[in-house]
């Protein structure tokens, strides 16, 4: 159609059926808010999450500040994070909102150093494989974030926040589309001025003004997403998880742990029905059997919903 020769009769008439998008009718806000919002937002984070986090390490005074994001492609913030990290994705909302906590092996022995009275320093050498003490520390870690997260947007109740699945390879846990926008925080922590250490957080930019209080990033027409998402049919729903079978668990006392040397022999006591665990929450029960000349564990009982 050309408008220059389109009389005023006839665009009276095509208005009826005119269609407009939304993301350009929605009353979204505007730059300068989004930026306010945002560095009230990062203060309020790091002092919330100083108050929180503190309670995970040996006494001492914790500061912690959030920076500023960095505007960044899915995939480069996969390169920044590397191709082996402490990587846990959180839930951040009642409606699903995700954020992605990323810190180094090193960083996650250190905390663990520091939650058991020490000194929190980084280490000279990372063991191969992250300590199950160390994974127990990131997990309680990481679930602080998320709740602090969920409550900072004013709205969302502590219940929202909590880690889905942790994983050392950040491709692999697919948080985003490679393609996709993404906010990166820095996130530092400082204990009495002296240890410090790193951590980042990533949050898909269509999710961050869900987490920012508020800021209403939809207009007032546009639908929202009423009850729980089915798994099964959401983004998530290819993404793997680790599930753990344990076969006996046992006590020692420290001084045990310390003169412990390869050839000792601990007995285990084996349990009728063994438990399935997904990041140390019992899911099912279940005995243990054979498959095919292989080990394997039949699930008699479900103790709680995926």
């Amino acid at each position: 159609m050309n408008l220059a020769q389109t009389s005023p009769e006839e665009l009276a008439g095509a208005r009826p059926v005119a269609q407009h998008c939304a993301e350009l009718t929605a009353n979204g806000p505007q730059p300068e808010e989004r930026s306010e919002h945002l560095r009230s937002w990062c203060r309020d984070l790091g002092l919330e999450l100083a108050g929180e986090l503190e309670q995970l390490f040996s006494g001492g005074k914790l500061q912690v500040n959030v920076s500023q994001p960095e505007m960044l492609a899915g995939r480069a913030v996969f390169e920044k994070i590397g191709p082996v990290a402490v990587n846990c994705l959180l839930r951040c909302g009642a409606r699903g909102q995700t954020a992605l906590l990323s810190l180094d092996c090193a960083t996650a022995i250190a905390l663990t150093d520091c939650s058991f009275g020490g000194e929190g320093q980084i280490p000279d050498q990372i063991p191969p494989h992250l300590p199950r003490s160390a994974a127990m520390l990131v997990e309680k870690f990481a679930g602080t974030i998320a709740q602090v997260i969920t409550q900072t947007n004013g709205t969302a109740e502590r219940k929202w926040g909590d880690v889905l699945v942790r994983s050392e390879s950040v491709t692999r846990l697919k948080p985003f589309d490679p393609a996709a926008q993404i906010a990166l925080f820095a996130l530092t922590m400082i204990k009495d001025g002296l240890a410090q250490w790193e951590a980042s957080i990533a949050i898909a930019t269509d999710q961050l003004d869900d987490l920012l209080p508020g800021i209403e990033a939809k207009g007032a027409g546009a639908p929202r997403r009423s009850g729980p998402s089915d798994p099964m049919t959401s983004a998530f729903a290819a993404m793997p998880v680790r599930l753990e079978a344990i076969l006996g668990t046992f006590e020692l006392t420290l001084a045990q742990l310390d003169r412990l040397r390869p050839g000792d022999t601990i007995p285990l006591t084996i349990a009728r029905e063994l438990p399935l665990l997904v990041d140390d929450q019992v899911l099912a029960r279940g005995q243990i059997g054979n498959v095919d000349n292989a080990m394997a564990l039949r699930v008699v009982r479900l103790e709680r919903s995926v």
